[in-house]
């Protein structure tokens, strides 16, 4: 591993395969010195990457970034020129991750704030169990596709898939979205089939209260990809939003009473 300063509080680490707790903990290091920018050179998959990390740092990854990419942030921004894998922004309070390629699976996992973008598809369950922390609303935008149980669990905050690389007649999304969904509000441009939708959900059309979140939700995506705000806008958008706060309490609950005796 290499270290330079190439600015006044910025700084060049070059990975190459040097463990990811050397990387992080040179990161740490740095960002309590007082570093403004990190750049992160041949990044092979380092695990971890910006983990619990706080402040105004920007850290950019050149590269594949590891599992568990910018998980517990608390306000930087994270900037991938590459891949990412699985994690992404897991349990995540606030700060933003730009991944412009593809990420994995689980990413937005517990998400309570800050924003998510990803310039390519995801895999799956992505945004399960995404809630939001008090008056924090997480946003997690994914420009091309999604793979199953997109937005599983979700109990808060903003699911957001574009499907801008879709070629025609291609689903923008896998099999069980929105499975047990009970809280937050998910935004698909184009149809979804309702055979791919759990039962706990149901479809609107977009008012014009969802055309403004939209919009502002949508204007960083478009200014971190260069890409027009009014193309992304050109196709509709449907509104996926829970039909119960509690789809399974009655059956866990049934369950339980059943293996404590309580239920005969």
């Amino acid at each position: 591993m290499e270290v330079r300063q190439i600015a006044e509080k910025v700084y060049e680490i070059t990975c190459g395969t040097t463990h990811y707790r050397i990387v992080n903990q040179k990161i740490k290091e740095l960002v309590a010195e007082g570093a403004e920018r990190i750049v992160l050179k041949e990044v092979y998959g380092q695990r971890y990457i910006g983990t619990g990390i706080r402040g105004n740092v920007k850290i950019e990854i050149h590269g594949t970034a590891g599992n568990d990419l910018g998980i517990f942030l608390y306000g930087p921004e994270i900037e991938v020129f590459g891949n990412a894998q699985d994690g992404v922004g897991n349990t995540m309070m606030a700060g933003k991750i730009i991944v412009r390629g593809h990420a994995g699976d689980v990413c937005g996992y517990g998400m309570r704030g800050g924003k998510v973008y990803i310039e390519g598809d995801v895999g799956y369950r992505v945004g399960i169990h995404m809630k939001g922390y008090k008056n924090l609303i997480p946003t997690f935008i994914v420009g091309g596709k999604a793979g199953n149980f997109f937005g599983e669990y979700m109990a808060g905050g903003r699911l957001i898939l574009l499907g801008l690389n879709r070629k025609p007649g291609e689903d923008i999304v896998g099999d069980y979205c929105a499975t047990g969904m009970h809280g937050g509000v998910m935004y698909v441009r184009g149809e979804v089939p309702e055979r791919y939708l759990g039962k706990e959900v149901k479809v609107f059309e977009t008012d014009e209260e969802d055309m403004k979140i939209l919009r502002e939700e949508l204007k960083g995506f478009s200014e971190a990809f260069n890409i027009p705000l009014d193309e992304i806008l050109s196709e509709p958008f449907t509104k996926i939003v829970p039909v119960s706060a509690r789809p399974y309490g009655r059956m866990y609950a049934h369950r339980w009473g059943i293996a404590s005796g309580l239920i005969k």
